[in-house]
């Protein structure tokens, strides 16, 4: 009596195959030597999929009810605090320092320090615009990693949230670009500085919007709290799908 079993799906790694197989073509598993709970007759629970060139591998996941709630609610904490936070950074009047005199900006700084060293070859005016590229680039960069190499909408969200925070610690040293009143790396003024130690004054001056500064501080600022929000309801979505939905 032939032990051969054909299954056009593989039961040990989810690949499917153009007809029924008695040995898998992507993992190389031979179907006869399966356990009775390895086939489809004993099914595991549907899970989260996820897809490589070669076909489809399906990774299973259970999670009790108990534990998709725990994590949801932390999960919704820290947005809620993630939300309060938000609102107090963007109430701080640009004038006084506004987002540039919170711990977050002590995170920001490195990177922004580095973006000048990064874009420097590039030009004097792109060397100074390259301080604000660089703490805008680190967020996203983080943002696209933890949603397309670890698929994880949640983190993403949170990163989405730090982007638009950026925005907002931009925008007092922006508006700061014709009154040069606000402190800057290693307890210099921008009224006592050389021409171009003020990044926002050399740019704006260079590009003929010195004029334009608060109009443009006010639109970072908007523009940052527009991102934070939707990275609140997009943070607030992934915890329904995740942990609540199913």
């Amino acid at each position: 009596m032939s032990l051969l079993k054909q299954f056009k799906i593989c039961p040990k790694c989810g690949f499917e195959h153009q007809s029924a197989q008695s040995e898998c073509l992507r993992c190389g598993v031979i179907f006869g030597r399966l356990h009775q709970d390895d086939t489809p007759h004993n099914p595991k629970p549907k899970g989260h999929e996820t897809f490589t060139e070669d076909g489809r591998v399906v990774f299973y996941e259970h999670e009790d009810s108990t534990t998709a709630l725990f994590f949801a609610g932390i999960k919704g904490v820290f947005l809620l605090f993630l939300t309060f936070w938000g609102i107090k950074l963007a109430s701080l009047p640009l004038i006084d320092g506004g987002a540039g005199n919170s711990i977050l900006h002590n995170v920001n700084l490195p990177f922004h320090e580095a973006g000048h060293i990064i874009f420097s070859p590039f030009g004097e005016l792109v060397g100074s615009l390259g301080g604000t590229l660089g703490q805008l680039l680190i967020p996203l960069i983080c943002l696209f990693t933890l949603l397309f190499k670890t698929r994880d909408p949640y983190g993403a969200a949170v990163c989405l949230w730090w982007f638009g925070e950026n925005f907002i610690d931009i925008a007092p040293y922006t508006d700061d670009a014709r009154r040069l009143t606000l402190p800057l790396l290693g307890g210099n003024y921008g009224h006592s500085s050389p021409y171009g130690f003020h990044d926002w004054e050399f740019i704006l001056t260079e590009t003929g919007l010195i004029q334009h500064d608060h109009t443009i501080a006010n639109a970072f600022m908007v523009l940052g709290v527009l991102i934070m929000g939707v990275s609140i309801i997009w943070g607030a979505w992934s915890i329904y799908t995740k942990h609540i939905k199913d």
